[in-house]
């Protein structure tokens, strides 16, 4: 199929591209496109107005600032894969994306696109909600920012208003010698996950958990955060039956059903994919009982 009718903007700046998007009605921003265009064509989504944000090069940097890395929006998904900063201080968001899509996506495809199209088997989502982010929107009334706890209102609903653009998302930094890992279930690789877990581990010098952060993707309406896996790890020294005892919980989790994985299969495979990623992150953080 064909896209339906709409007009094409093409803004230079930040503020030119806020000030269509608080006047026209029925506008739609256009980044990577990865998800927008097969939807134009497909006539789910039907704007009169198309606002491409391509041309605003202040949206696309990584950098680092005040513990924390920096990212704009229109960071493209290949940029933040081969980052040298993103693996000295985040390498979680490069594990997720070696499950996301293929190379010809990530050429293209965003991490603002991504996080705002909130499609709850999207790896970046779940990625990001491991790592705290914080996100920065702009609207007409100047800027905000709000954690990526807040943002998730729903099924593929951010907390952004019509008027906004996200504009940034920050990470904090991780220590040395932390663990990470990322585990997903999906059709074939590149697809969306059918479950995914993502993992944060820190480890004091006695090689006890004193951080962990666990959260579930693809499994939900949106990603879930599993603190209480996480407050029950506190303390412990990391092995697999630890792992697999807690990770448990994660069959309480209220899953969705959809054209071609039932919500009980979800529920039977989430907390494995829990296990492999918290299994995945202890050995990197050097665990050394992990095995017991």
């Amino acid at each position: 199929m064909k896209p339906p009718p709409f007009r094409y903007y093409d803004p230079a700046t930040l503020d030119e591209a806020v000030g269509l998007l608080g006047t026209l009605e029925n506008a739609k921003l256009l980044a990577g496109g990865q998800s927008l265009m097969p939807m134009l064509n497909m006539r789910f989504v039907l704007p009169d107005h198309l606002i491409d944000l391509n041309g605003i090069a202040a949206l696309s940097h990584i950098s680092k600032e005040a513990g924390r890395v920096r990212v704009g929006a229109m960071t493209r998904q290949r940029d933040l894969e081969f980052s040298p900063l993103i693996t000295a201080e985040v390498p979680l968001i490069q594990a997720g994306l070696e499950h996301v899509g293929h190379r010809q996506t990530r050429n293209r495809g965003t991490i603002g696109g991504s996080l705002c199209h909130l499609d709850p088997a999207a790896e970046l989502v779940t990625v990001a909600m491991t790592l705290d982010a914080e996100l920065t929107v702009r609207g007409p009334q100047g800027e905000r920012r709000l954690a990526i706890t807040e943002f998730p209102l729903g099924f593929m609903t951010p907390a952004i208003e019509l008027d906004e653009i996200l504009v940034g998302i920050d990470f904090p930094t991780q220590p040395a010698g932390h663990g990470y890992g990322f585990a997903e279930l999906a059709r074939r690789h590149g697809d969306f996950a059918i479950a995914s877990a993502a993992a944060i581990l820190h480890l004091d010098a006695g090689g006890r958990i004193t951080h962990a952060a666990l959260t579930l993707g693809g499994v939900a309406t949106t990603p879930t955060r599993m603190s209480d896996i996480e407050q029950g790890l506190v303390g412990e020294i990391p092995s697999e039956r630890l792992f697999t005892e807690r990770c448990r919980l994660c069959a309480e989790v209220e899953t969705m059903d959809d054209a071609l994985v039932t919500g009980a299969y979800r529920r039977r495979v989430a907390p494995v994919m829990a296990r492999r990623a918290l299994m995945q992150a202890a050995a990197r953080a050097g665990a050394a009982a992990i095995a017991a």
